[in-house]
């Protein structure tokens, strides 16, 4: 049988947060007909990743590919999610009295991926944009932020890649001005935009899943710019690149983070 796929998201205050990644799943577990696709959340937001994993054990679920859902691999990637699959309690005997086992393994956060930057410029075309535009448009790609050089650096390595896709300039931007790369925020990279040579327009394009908190404030930074995409969200490529990683943790058989 194939492994149960559990996406793991950060979870938020914000119910818009939780609403569009279980879009996302939906989409996802669509494309994938008879794959049993479940949803978890690290705070804030229910299901807890303790309960989804216990409530498997009980349905006899023997394979669990965990996924974060998370653009690079920063300190919820490497420290959080690691942690709670370690550290949740897991049942080890049925109803019926017998033996439970559950293999969990966490399959690799979705960044770097091509299927990103598609879906970066999916949402552009949908704010008004063509690829007529490219040339004349500058176009700031706005994350939470992280003081991860790990992230930073992916992060950079995207807007470089986002630029030889032809848009006439690509900065990285942070929603909050912490960060060790020293990236501006986004109401900082729309000024310094405007001043780029061959750039007539510019857009932001929030790097980020789902609304929430810090994609508001990237919302409010982009109030100079001439165009404002949506977050990621439930967006075709997402979906895709979500059963690719499970696919690569599956084929690769990844380390067992627990077994229980």
């Amino acid at each position: 049988m194939r492994p149960v796929l559990l996406v793991i998201a950060h979870g938020s205050r914000d119910p818009r947060h939780a609403a569009t990644v279980q879009a996302l799943v939906r989409r996802a577990g669509a494309l994938r007909p008879g794959l049993r696709v479940e949803t978890a959340f690290l705070d804030f937001n229910l299901p807890s990743v303790p309960g989804v994993l216990d409530r498997l054990a009980a349905d006899g679920v023997r394979d669990v590919v965990a996924l974060p859902l998370l653009l690079t691999r920063a300190f919820h990637a490497k420290a959080d999610i690691p942690a709670v699959l370690r550290q949740a309690p897991l049942p080890r005997t049925s109803s019926w009295g017998g033996r439970r086992s559950l293999s969990v393994r966490q399959a690799e956060v979705l960044g770097p991926s091509p299927l990103l930057i598609a879906a970066v410029e999916r949402r552009l075309y949908e704010a008004g944009l063509t690829p007529a535009d490219k040339s004349a448009t500058g176009v700031v790609l706005a994350s939470a932020g992280s003081t991860d050089p790990e992230a930073i650096a992916v992060i950079a390595e995207t807007a470089r890649e986002l630029r030889r896709t032809g848009w006439c300039s690509v900065r990285p931007a942070f929603a909050s001005a912490v960060n060790a790369g020293g990236f501006p925020r986004t109401e900082d990279a729309v000024r310094a935009l405007r001043t780029d040579p061959g750039v007539r327009r510019v857009a932001v394009s929030p790097y980020v899943i789902a609304p929430g908190r810090l994609p508001d404030r990237i919302a409010t930074g982009a109030a100079g710019a001439d165009v404002l995409a949506d977050v990621l969200g439930p967006s075709p490529e997402l979906a895709r690149l979500l059963l690719e990683r499970y696919d690569g943790a599956h084929a690769a058989r990844r380390a067992i983070v627990r077994t229980a």
